[in-house]
C-alpha cells in the first residue's frame, strides 16, 4: 500500500525529533512508519486505545481533522455509508492513506478563487458570504473566530497568504512539540504503549477531548474540492496532535514447511456433504455458515473444505477459487466458549484443504474460516450496471438472461445439501442474509401453492418465479432485487466479489457421519480462540529482543503464515508489525506496517499472510 505521510516539511520535522531515540538510531524511520505514527497520534487524541472503534460520523470527522485532513461532507459520506456501523483503527489508516493532507499550494489555490482583487487578501464581507452561503456552511460564531485572528486580519480584510503560512507552521509545530513531550515523558510513553520498564506505571486515564462542536450536516453543493475546502482548513488551525514512538517487529514470509493433502482410499467409506458461504460485511468482517457434526462411533475421518466452483461454462475460472479456506473442528461442550479444539484442515492439495485422523463418538462444531487475504472489499468502483428485468413487446415483465444465470448461482449456494431443491431451512438462511427475517410455516405453505415445488421443497424454476413475482410487485423497479444481490456478495456487474461459496465433505470409515448447518454468523471469539490454540500447538516461539514477557508465535503453513502475540506481562502492550519483507504476499490487514494491542496476560491473533504462489 502506498503510504502518505504528509508534507515533506512535516516528515522532516518528525524524523529530526525522533532521531535521538535509541530505536531510530539503529533503525531509521521509513516514510510509512512516520505515516503510521501520525495515524496513531490522531487516533489517540480521540480514543484511549487503538482497539476502540469509530462509532459515528462526528468521531470520524474529528479524527481526520486531528490527522491534518480537511474532510468535506462528501468525503465523510464516502467512508461512512448508511450500512456502516463502525470503523476500526486499520480502517482509519486506510482512509488516511487515500486522503492527502492539505498542502500550502492547495490552500493558496482555494483562497485565490475568492480573491477578486488578486492582492492576497479577501474582504471580510466576501469571506462571510462564502463561508456561510457556499459549500459546507460555517456558523456565525465560526466565521467570527476566523476574522478575529489578529495576525491575519486588518482593515476589514483577511490576509490568506499569512494565514496559509501560519496554518502550515502551526501544524508542524504541534507535531514537533508532541514528539518532544513524549520523548521527555517516560510516564506518558508507558501509559500509551504498555510498559516493560522498571516498576508498574500509574494508570492515569488519558483525557478524551470533547466532541467537536461542528455538526456534520446534510450534503451541500461543494464549491471547492475536499483538498481545498477553506471552511475545514480555517477550523483546524488550532488542532493539537499527539504521536508516539514504538518498536517494530519485522516478519518474513518464507515458507518452512510443505504439508500436502493425500486422499486415503475412500472405498466403502460413508460421506456427508454440506455447502456454505463466506460473506464479507461492510466493516470487513467475514460471516459464514457453521455446522454441527455427529459421529456415532469412533472412526477415522477424512474432512475437506474447498471453494465451490459455480461456473456454468467449462474451463471458466471462478474468481473466488483463489480464496483460502479452513475448517476448525471443536468438541461440543455445554459452554460453547469452552469447546475443545480437536483439529483443523492444515493439509492442502491445490484449492482443497483437509485433515485425516481419528475422532471419538460425539457431537462436534465445524467452524469454517478464511484468512481474509483474498476476500476483501472492492476498492475500484464498478460503473457497469447489468439490467435485471425487461418488458417484451406486449409489456409483460421477465428476467434478463444475465439475472437468471446469477439466480441460478445463488440457488446453488443456498442449496446446502446439494439435492437440487431448497428446503424451508435452507431458504431461511437465504432470507436471514438478504432481509434479516425468517419465513414461517404458513408463508412457506403459500409459497408452495404459488411456485413450483417438489417434495415440499422449492425447485430452481420456483426460485426464479419467486423473484419475477417480486419484480412485478415493484412494477419493474429492481431496487429490492439489487438489495438481495448485494447481500449475497454480487456487484452491479453481477460479479461475485464479496463472497466465497464453499463445500465441506466428511468421510468416515466406520459409520455414517451427519453434518447440519445451524448458524450463520461471525463467531469471531470462538474462532479466534481456535486459531490461537492451533498456532500455539504448532508454532515457532520467539521472545522479542529486550522484552522477555512478549512472545511471538508463528505458524508457517504451506499456504499462509499465522502470527500470534502472547503478552505474559501485567500491562497492555502495543506491537508494531512490519511486513515489508513479505514478498509476493498479501496480508489480512492490508497494511505493510500496523499495530496490534494485546491485553495483559493474553494472546491475540496478529496477522495472516497469504502467499500468491499456486493459490
Amino acid at each position: 500500500m502506498a503510504s502518505n505521510p504528509g508534507s515533506d516539511a512535516a516528515l522532516d520535522t518528525q524524523k529530526s525529533v525522533l532521531s535521538g531515540s535509541p530505536r531510530t538510531k539503529k533503525f531509521p524511520l521509513t516514510e510509512q512508519e512516520v505515516f503510521y505514527m501520525n495515524c496513531r497520534a490522531a487516533y489517540l487524541t480521540i480514543f484511549k486505545s487503538s482497539l476502540e472503534n469509530i462509532m459515528s460520523k462526528d468521531q470520524l470527522y474529528l479524527a481526520l481533522q486531528h490527522a491534518g485532513r480537511n474532510p468535506s461532507q462528501k468525503t465523510i459520506n464516502k467512508y461512512w455509508t448508511p450500512q456502516t456501523a463502525k470503523l476500526n483503527f486499520d480502517d482509519f489508516c486506510i482512509i488516511l492513506s487515500k486522503e492527502k493532507p492539505t498542502s500550502k499550494a492547495d490552500l493558496l489555490k482555494s483562497f485565490k478563487q475568492l480573491d477578486v482583487n488578486d492582492d492576497g487578501s479577501i474582504l471580510h464581507s466576501d469571506l462571510h458570504k462564502y463561508l456561510t452561503k457556499r459549500g459546507e456552511k460555517m456558523t456565525q460564531e465560526e466565521v467570527n473566530a476566523v476574522i478575529s485572528l489578529a495576525d491575519v486580519n486588518a482593515n476589514g480584510k483577511f490576509d490568506y497568504v499569512k494565514f496559509c503560512k501560519l496554518y502550515m507552521a502551526t501544524s508542524e509545530q504541534c507535531l514537533k512539540t508532541t514528539l518532544e513531550r513524549l520523548e521527555a515523558d517516560s510516564k506518558l510513553r508507558r501509559q500509551q504503549f504498555g510498559s516493560q520498564m522498571e516498576g508498574s506505571p500509574e494508570r492515569d486515564p488519558s483525557p478524551v477531548p470533547k466532541p467537536s462542536p461542528r455538526i456534520i450536516r446534510k450534503n451541500d453543493q461543494e464549491t471547492f474540492s475536499s483538498k481545498g475546502d477553506t471552511s475545514h482548513t480555517l477550523l483546524s488551525t488550532t488542532r493539537k496532535f499527539k504521536t508516539s514512538v514504538s518498536f517494530t517487529m519485522p516478519m518474513s514470509a518464507n515458507s518452512n514447511r510443505d504439508s500436502t493433502l493425500t486422499e486415503p482410499n475412500l472405498k466403502d467409506w460413508q460421506c456427508a456433504q454440506s455447502r456454505g458461504c463466506f460473506f464479507l460485511e461492510e466493516d470487513g468482517e467475514v460471516v459464514s455458515h457453521q455446522y454441527k457434526m455427529h459421529i456415532a462411533q469412533r472412526s477415522v475421518l477424512y474432512l475437506t473444505i474447498k471453494p465451490l466452483n459455480l461456473s456454468q461454462v467449462e474451463g471458466k475460472h471462478s474468481p473466488w477459487l483463489s480464496v483460502d479456506t479452513a475448517l476448525y473442528i471443536l468438541k461440543k461442550n455445554e459452554n460453547p466458549a469452552e469447546a475443545q479444539l480437536m483439529c483443523f484442515t492444515e493439509l492442502r492439495n491445490r484449492e482443497v484443504f483437509g485433515w485425516t485422523g481419528e475422532l471419538e463418538p460425539g457431537i462436534y462444531w465445524l467452524i469454517p474460516s478464511t484468512t481474509g487475504c483474498r476476500l476483501r472489499k472492492e476498492t475500484k468502483p464498478v460503473t457497469e450496471e447489468v439490467q435485471l428485468v425487461h418488458r417484451d413487446e406486449t409489456g409483460e415483465l421477465s428476467l434478463t438472461s444475465e439475472f437468471r444465470s446469477t439466480l441460478s448461482e445463488i440457488f446453488e449456494i443456498i442449496d446446502l445439501d446439494g439435492n437440487g431443491l431448497i428446503s424451508l431451512e435452507e431458504y431461511n438462511f437465504f432470507e436471514l442474509r438478504t432481509s434479516g427475517e425468517k419465513c414461517d410455516e404458513d408463508a412457506w405453505a403459500v409459497c408452495r401453492e404459488n411456485f413450483d415445488t417438489k417434495k415440499n421443497e422449492l425447485t430452481r424454476q420456483g426460485f426464479m418465479d419467486l423473484h419475477l413475482m417480486e419484480a412485478n410487485d415493484r412494477e419493474g423497479d429492481p431496487l429490492d432485487l439489487w438489495v438481495t444481490l448485494h447481500s449475497m456478495g454480487y456487484n452491479t456487474a453481477l460479479e461475485l466479489t464479496e463472497a466465497c461459496p464453499f463445500v465441506i465433505n466428511v468421510y468416515a470409515e466406520r459409520c455414517k457421519p451427519r453434518i447440519k448447518a445451524v448458524h450463520m454468523e461471525a463467531c469471531s471469539g470462538q474462532l479466534e480462540r481456535a486459531i490461537c490454540k492451533s498456532v500455539l500447538d504448532r508454532s515457532n516461539a520467539k521472545v522479542m529482543d529486550g522484552y522477555e514477557n512478549i512472545v511471538v508465535h508463528t505458524c508457517n503453513q504451506d499456504s499462509w503464515i499465522t502470527s500470534i502475540i502472547e503478552n505474559k506481562s501485567d500491562d497492555k502492550v502495543i506491537i508494531h508489525i512490519n511486513n515489508e519483507l513479505s514478498k509476493n504476499c498479501v496480508n489480512n490487514r492490508g497494511l505493510n506496517i500496523f499495530a496490534v494491542e494485546v491485553a495483559p496476560r493474553s494472546t491475540m491473533l496478529s496477522v495472516f499472510i497469504c502467499r500468491f504462489v499456486n493459490m
